[in-house]
């Protein structure tokens, strides 16, 4: 079945539901229609540019011709999770000897902050085993295989293996969050640096239950996105598109807040 057949089947079965839930079921539609829309922008981003990244801090990166999961297209323009694009930068120029990418999916900052970081060691963890080998496969693409390594389950005791190291944690696991990162039970969190993104769509109030865990320990800013995206350097096939299109290009497909929080270890 073709992507526009599926998707119109889709569309239909949504739209003869019957109307007890009209404005959601319009919203599903609406929202069915972007993501579809987004995967046609996606192939003419892909012939008029390849895949490497544009722009922003991971720029050179030579990635994928399709996500492991969500959004794709900002990625490659580099203005995916654009709020905490400072952030990364940052982190890029601290002398980490450590990396612990926590959700690590297909290794959009694992490899790409690895191509950059050429000292440090990245252990990219990922539940779905997909995902693993693609990482793996992004590595050796970027030829930077012996400085990424990836596992599977990431246990809370398992920080304690990379105690007394420049560490720095980033976290991205759909909520799971809340379980794994607890300083009272993994005191070695407590001299790391985090980046977490907070899925505060999934679990209210998720993000003040961090930084009331990791307040005394870190320094922490919180990072909010309203969605809103920039490119310092659009190429002129982008800015042909239609407006629509431009908006749907850089849309990160997200049901609701999800919040980042950069904590700096005191000590």
């Amino acid at each position: 079945m073709s992507l526009h057949t599926n998707v119109r089947s889709q569309l239909l079965e949504t739209l003869n539901k019957q109307p007890v839930q009209e404005i959601s079921e319009l919203n599903n539609a609406l929202r069915l229609l972007s993501k579809w829309r987004s995967v046609l922008i996606q192939n003419t981003l892909l012939q008029q540019q390849g895949t490497v990244v544009m722009e922003g801090p991971l720029k050179g990166l030579d990635f994928l011709t399709h996500s492991a999961e969500g959004c794709h297209i900002a990625k490659l323009l580099g203005c995916y999770e654009q709020p905490l694009l400072p952030f990364i930068e940052q982190a890029i120029q601290t002398n980490y000897s450590t990396i612990i990418n926590i959700g690590c999916a297909e290794g959009y900052y694992a490899v790409g902050m690895a191509r950059y970081m050429p000292n440090t060691k990245v252990f990219a963890f990922d539940l779905n085993p997909k995902a693993q080998d693609i990482c793996s496969g992004l590595a050796k693409k970027n030829s930077v295989s012996d400085q990424v390594s990836v596992g599977a389950l990431f246990m809370p005791e398992n920080f304690a293996d990379y105690a007394n190291q420049k560490v720095l944690v980033f976290c991205d696991i759909e909520g799971g969050e809340k379980d794994l990162l607890n300083p009272s039970i993994s005191p070695a969190l407590k001299q790391m640096d985090l980046i977490v993104e907070s899925h505060e769509c999934l679990i209210p109030g998720i993000t003040q239950l961090l930084i009331d865990r990791f307040k005394d320990s870190h320094d922490i800013v919180l990072i909010e996105d309203n969605g809103q995206r920039q490119l310092a350097n659009s190429p002129e096939w982008f800015n042909s598109l239609p407006h629509l299109d431009q908006l749907l290009a850089t849309w990160e497909w997200r049901s609701g807040p999800t919040p980042w929080l950069v904590m700096k270890a005191k000590n």
